[in-house]
């Protein structure tokens, strides 16, 4: 019996090497049982349930356009490919915040056309492609919010507001209105955000280079963490896995690293191919995707976390823009 006639033109006689334990990624051909079992001990082989880093991008700003958009793009994080249209955002804003758990995204804030800052809340499923649905409202409307999250709760931070040092919080898995966490050690707008599985870190603003952090089960004030080289520009991206958080600081083409679950200034990281003032990120446990540009920007950029270096051009967007929303099903928040 031939080959062709063994798998029934269903799988390949070639091996293909799966990229992950991800219920997507391909293990196709003919493997045997110590191969699987080796596969498996090393955490490679695909599982049931354990979906593929993926990170998306909502709204934003566009040259194009002339305005703000609602579009929402999907781009599968390990293969540094092209964005995919996911489906649309409710509210047509810009400078939202997003936050995530392995099965959902939820994104929070902005600025839109009427009125110009909004406390809206909006949600959706990773794993099917669709418009947002309503989750609730932040305690305070407000744009340029940071954000970050663990597997259960997200929280947001600072913004352009009557109120710049608040910080909200909610549990993903449910919906309704967001509740006071605390307050930042300043008020302070075009904040970054980025966590561990347990603490959750405020980077920069406009015009400042402190770093601040939360323990995020708990609610409380931001404590001191230490200070980036230089002050952050208009709005800095920001990466992390469970230990490393990276920032692009926004006023140039700097990255640099902390190690979150410590305190301290950061340390240099490299730079990236573009020198704009907006940057937003996503990321798996161990790459990072980042989109820096003005207005016009479609090219993400990737580092390698758990390294130093420069960024490498990636996929693009399906639309270029700044100021986005962002959040991913993998990220370092996520145990």
């Amino acid at each position: 019996m031939t080959t062709k006639h063994f798998t029934a033109n269903v799988i390949s006689a070639s091996k293909v090497v799966p990229a992950g334990p991800f219920k997507d990624s391909k293990a196709s051909g003919v493997w045997n049982l110590s191969e699987q079992y080796d596969l498996r001990r090393g955490g490679n082989w695909p599982e049931t349930g354990n979906a593929a880093p993926v990170g998306l991008f909502y709204g934003g700003y566009a040259d194009s356009t002339g305005g703000n958009t609602n579009v929402i793009d999907k781009i599968t994080i390990a293969s540094t490919g092209d964005a995919v249209d996911f489906g649309d955002t409710v509210t047509v804003c810009s400078e939202l915040a997003g936050c995530g758990s392995s099965t959902r995204g939820v994104i929070g804030g902005g600025q839109s056309p009427n009125p110009s800052q909004v406390d809206t809340i909006q949600y959706v499923e990773f794993a099917t492609s669709g418009n947002t649905s309503d989750f609730g409202n932040l305690t305070v409307a407000r744009r340029s919010l940071g954000s970050f999250s663990s597997s259960t709760r997200g929280v947001w931070g600072g913004g352009e507001s009557g109120n710049k040092d608040t910080i909200d919080y909610v549990t993903i898995s449910s919906t309704g209105n967001a509740s006071d966490f605390g307050d930042l050690l300043a008020a302070q707008k075009e904040i970054g955000g980025m966590a561990s599985p347990t603490r959750g870190v405020f980077v920069g603003g406009d015009s400042s280079n402190v770093i601040q952090y939360v323990t995020i089960s708990s609610t409380g004030n931001a404590t001191d963490f230490g200070d980036l080289s230089t002050t952050t520009g208009s709005r800095c991206g920001n990466v992390a896995s469970n230990t490393r958080g990276v920032t692009y600081l926004g006023n140039g083409n700097a990255i640099e690293y902390i190690t979150i679950g410590s305190t301290g200034n950061s340390t240099d990281f490299g730079d990236a191919d573009a020198s704009n003032k907006h940057g937003d990120g996503v990321s798996s446990n161990i790459l990072g995707l980042f989109i820096i540009g003005t207005y016009d920007v479609a090219t993400t950029q990737f580092v390698t976390i758990a390294t130093t270096g420069n960024t490498t051009s990636s996929g693009d967007l399906t639309l270029a823009r700044s100021k986005l929303g962002t959040n991913s099903n993998s990220h370092g928040g996520i145990a």
